[in-house]
């Protein structure tokens, strides 16, 4: 069976392993994915994201961060769906709670931060957020 939005699969599975607070998760991947949680890492949302290959499928295995034996994860949502759609430019695009939060846009630079995104002014498809 596949899966109609991978992005969302992912989100959702670390979402879900960060409440029940497990170590680590795995993912199916891509490379949207893997800019994604690569990002997280850069920021300081996850430990560590690791990709390697299981027979033909691609995964990560994704270390998951606590503070305090309190998730740092303590949103994650996906904005731009199959189904809709969210373009933003580079204009519009505003900080997130304060600038304690992260959106991801998925550009013509590719997956960058909202911050990075504003820097280079350049705009795109609103991926997700965290908090």
């Amino acid at each position: 069976m596949s899966i109609s939005d991978p992005i969302a699969d992912a989100l959702t599975r670390i979402r879900n392993a960060q409440s029940a607070l497990h170590e680590t998760v795995e993912v199916k991947s891509n490379t949207v994915i893997e800019s994604i949680l690569g990002i997280l890492q850069d920021e300081g949302f996850v430990q560590s994201a690791t990709a390697y290959k299981d027979g033909e499928t691609r995964k990560v295995k994704v270390e998951l961060k606590y503070y305090k034996d309190k998730p740092v994860i303590r949103g994650i949502k996906r904005v731009s769906k199959p189904g809709r759609r969210v373009y933003t430019s580079w204009k519009e695009i505003q900080p997130f709670r304060n600038n304690i939060g992260l959106n991801i846009f998925s550009t013509p630079k590719g997956v960058l931060s909202g911050k990075e995104a504003k820097y280079q002014h350049t705009g795109g498809e609103y991926l997700c957020r965290v908090w």
